[in-house]
């Protein structure tokens, strides 16, 4: 029997383990990374540790690949998705779910009450509690 995802919040199903980049970053030193861990996004935060931007795999093919940019000396901050949208940890699961297909993202970075990244929720954790 299959759970609905009303029945979870956020932060139930959210990544806290998260990896993370900087903006001076290379787009190489971001996609290795990627690629090691076999995820699709990495928050980009300041040396604060705010969140400013969010590099996806749609980023690096629309505004690297299709560009022609070199990724060793092409930098994040050039390239990421800045301010990106965000979500609660104590949010439902259905506004996570909600907000993503109306961006049309994979991943939400997840902030805490004063802005700070605490997650990241993907649409594969959504469907593995909805599965």
């Amino acid at each position: 029997m299959s759970l609905s995802a009303r029945n979870y919040y956020v932060k139930d199903i959210m990544t806290t383990n998260i990896v993370t980049v900087k903006p001076q970053s290379t787009v190489w030193e971001a996609v290795v990374k990627m690629d090691q861990l076999g995820i699709g996004a990495l928050p980009v935060v300041d040396e604060y540790g705010k969140l400013v931007g969010i590099f996806t795999e749609r980023d690096l093919l629309r505004r690297v690949v299709a560009k022609k940019k070199d990724p060793e000396t092409t930098l994040i901050r050039d390239v990421m998705t800045p301010s990106p949208l965000t979500v609660g940890p104590d949010e439902p699961i259905e506004v996570a779910k909600q907000l993503m297909a109306k961006i049309k993202a994979r991943h939400l970075p997840v902030v805490d009450s004063e802005g700070r990244l605490i997650g990241i929720v993907s649409i594969k954790d959504i469907e593995f509690i909805e599965a």
